[in-house]
């Protein structure tokens, strides 16, 4: 297990504005929002018969929540051609799902103002349950076009070997 050090310098905590998404080894262009890491265990509630007035509780089930990934509009395929794994239109018969390849891992790389990895989590067997190709458009609008995919997967963990780094300074 990794140590961790503490940097006696930082009483910040870290943004939520400086982060990267990877799978297949490469980073994905253009990710603008990662929906939260999120995991509920189920609590099973049982009573010992020879305290009938105490209840007692025990994990059960955890389930993980999907996870969201939002971009804004681009030539770039790597949302669509992952969704079309998990659901190709007109594939044909036994041919919808690429069941070979329709799951990913994935890394979510958190970064402080500098510039540093500064936290890193691996999420396990991830494919997408929804895809959105095209936001509702509105010509009265003043915003950009926002494609997103949600992930299905089968849990996720903190990369322990992403340490805290020095900070850098500037001179004075």
């Amino acid at each position: 297990m990794a140590q961790f050090t503490v940097n006696a310098q930082r009483f910040d905590p870290y943004k939520t504005f400086k982060f990267r998404v990877k799978w297949d080894g490469r980073y994905v262009a253009g990710v603008t929002k990662v929906g939260a890491l999120r995991r509920t265990t189920e609590v099973i509630s049982h009573r010992d018969g020879g305290d009938p007035s105490t209840e007692r509780k025990s994990p059960g089930h955890t389930r993980y929540e999907p996870i969201t990934l939002e971009r804004g509009v681009t030539h770039d395929l790597e949302f669509e051609r992952w969704a079309n794994k998990a659901w190709a239109y007109g594939g044909g018969l036994g041919a919808e799902t690429s069941l070979g390849d329709f799951r990913k891992d994935l890394i979510i790389e958190v970064y402080n103002e500098a510039g540093q990895v500064v936290l890193a989590y691996h999420v396990y067997r991830c494919w997408v349950s929804q895809y959105v190709a095209l936001p509702e458009l509105d010509a009265q609008a003043n915003s950009i076009a926002i494609q997103s995919i949600q992930l299905e997967h089968e849990g996720w963990e903190r990369d322990e070997a992403v340490v805290e780094p020095a900070e850098p300074s500037l001179p004075a």
